[in-house]
């Protein structure tokens, strides 16, 4: 019986087996989710580090180069959409990423006890956390269950986002991203510390589930999103 991967004579996926070290800097790090990014929405795919060897290489410890902080939409699978493995990325997912104590607490351990240097705020068009919490605060109605704690933690976005006249629901989305960036900031010392420190950045991106690119909406320090990838630079294991 054949091992390679493939069924009916058909090669599988590529995957790369390089082991280069996992970036440690900030900037680097959003330049190797850039560029991971670029290869999905090219077709072109490298999936580094989801091969046997790497899947043992990593059984003893982890060092994920960024913190994924996501909207738990089925359509938005991290290591998918930034063609990265396992061990790269520490991935928190809530609907409409909405960062209560335990995201807090998440972000706190890859920060400090893991060392990663980057915390990416991931959102996307067209939310449907968003626009629930915008129909409730029109209606006046509430839902069921848990699910007002995800409406009232949107709610502080939608009025900012009146404050400023934005009113289509992806300009609100950015809005939303940009809250969340400044609420991990503004309610975890200790991941301001090590923004300050210059040990760690954070970034708010969008996704747009068509077309499969990510945008900056939101980073500090601030100019870090400027930076843009080299298509020839060779993927982090």
């Amino acid at each position: 019986m054949s091992h390679s991967g493939t069924t009916g004579g058909q090669p599988g996926p590529q995957r790369t087996t390089d082991r280069a070290p996992a970036p440690s800097e900030p900037a680097r790090a959003y330049t190797e989710l850039v560029a991971g990014n670029r290869r999905f929405v090219d077709g072109a795919p490298r999936h580094p580090n989801q091969d046997a060897g790497h899947r043992a290489a990593v059984a003893d410890g982890q060092h994920p180069f960024a913190v994924i902080v996501g909207c738990s939409d089925s359509r938005l699978a991290a290591e998918i959409i930034f063609d990265r493995g396992l061990g790269d990325l520490f991935v928190v997912r809530t609907a409409g990423h909405t960062a209560g104590p335990e995201v807090l607490g998440s972000v706190e351990y890859a920060v400090t006890v893991l060392g990663t240097p980057l915390v990416v705020v991931l959102g996307h068009d067209s939310c449907g956390a968003v626009q629930a919490a915008r129909e409730a605060a029109a209606t006046g109605t509430r839902p069921p269950g848990h699910l007002p704690a995800v409406v009232d933690a949107v709610l502080p976005s939608l009025r900012r986002a009146e404050a400023e006249g934005v009113q289509d629901i992806d300009g609100i989305v950015d809005v939303h991203i940009a809250q969340t960036v400044e609420t991990l900031l503004g309610q975890s010392p200790v991941l301001a510390g090590a923004v300050a420190q210059g040990r760690c950045a954070v970034v708010g991106v969008s996704y747009r589930l068509a077309a499969g690119e990510v945008r900056a909406v939101a980073a500090v320090p601030a100019g870090l999103t400027t930076l843009d990838a080299d298509p020839a630079a060779p993927a982090a294991a």
